[in-house]
């Protein structure tokens, strides 16, 4: 096999392995469970509609975490930065939950997950996906990121990072939160489509 096409297999496989989208950093290999009810996220950029994701998933893992804490986050990668018409506007992320204290199972539940669960509500509580209507259809895709909390339980979100989620909705810039709250990259992600 000549190096190109190692080069491009290598490639490929990298690919089909992340389950952040395609172009996303950080690209994020280990899936994050999230399940609506009784649909899961199967695949990344599986299309579920707004009445499926209206009420917060449950997540977790198929391997047991290590850690004590974690921070869950969803992202929409493909808001406007025009609300009324966003055909008009320019694309923007838009920061929709982060809530902390996850805290992971040590057994797996009868489907085989790891199920991860907080009793907080943030610091940016529950906000479903609702892409508007758009003419052509316009799928958004929703990210779910998933970071171990540095020291645990009881982490101080450090302030420019707490800042960030309650001033920086609209154009939220992950990569910037994550080096603001002093993460390493996430450790599960996962991404779904829904249309307006």
């Amino acid at each position: 096999m000549k190096a190109s096409q190692i080069l491009s297999t290598a490639v490929l496989a990298a690919v089909s392995l992340a389950q952040t989208p395609p172009g996303f950093t950080p690209s994020v290999e280990e899936k994050l469970e999230v399940i609506f009810g009784t649909k899961a996220v199967s695949e990344p950029g599986l299309s579920l509609t707004r009445q499926e994701t209206s009420r917060q998933p449950t997540i977790g893992t198929a391997t047991p975490l290590n850690g004590t804490a974690y921070l869950w986050m969803l992202i929409d990668l493909d808001a406007s930065t025009n609300f009324a018409n966003p055909g008009a506007g320019q694309p923007a992320t838009y920061l929709h939950t982060v809530i902390r204290d996850f805290a992971p199972s040590t057994s797996p539940n009868a489907g085989g997950v790891y199920v991860l669960q907080s009793s907080q509500t943030g610091p940016v509580a529950w906000f479903p996906p609702m892409p508007p209507a758009q003419n052509p259809p316009h799928p958004h895709r929703y990210t779910n990121l998933l970071w171990e909390q540095p020291g645990g339980r009881g982490w101080a979100i450090p302030q420019r990072a707490g800042n960030m989620l309650q001033m920086q909705k609209l154009g939220f810039d992950v990569a910037a939160f994550q080096t603001a709250a002093e993460l390493e990259d996430p450790v599960a992600a996962v991404w779904f489509n829904v249309t307006g």
